[in-house]
């Protein structure tokens, strides 16, 4: 029997706003900022682009180039997005 796979979307299961923060909270956690970029873009595809867009005070195109891969948005533009999302960051002291 031959199996298929279709790609993993994580915008299909970031349906409550606390799976969004935990999401974004281990996003951030990684070293490799470009996989918190990618999860604030799964986050604004399942709250809706346009929406998040609006929300944040961005154009639609702005916030696609701010998530693209490789994008290095500014600090004012993610702290848009955050807000614009119902989250915000917390600064805890890392374990030794």
């Amino acid at each position: 029997m031959k199996q298929t796979f279709s790609p993993f979307d994580a915008a299909e299961f970031l349906d409550s706003d606390e799976i969004i923060a935990a999401y974004l909270t281990e996003a951030l956690a990684d070293a490799n900022p470009d996989v918190f970029i990618a999860a604030l873009s799964d986050v604004a595809k399942a709250r809706g682009i346009a929406q998040i867009a609006k929300d944040a005070k961005l154009g639609r195109e702005s916030l696609y180039k701010a998530l693209a891969p490789g994008a290095k948005p500014r600090f004012e533009t993610i702290a848009k997005l955050i807000n614009s999302l119902g989250v915000r960051i917390a600064i805890v002291p890392t374990a030794h």
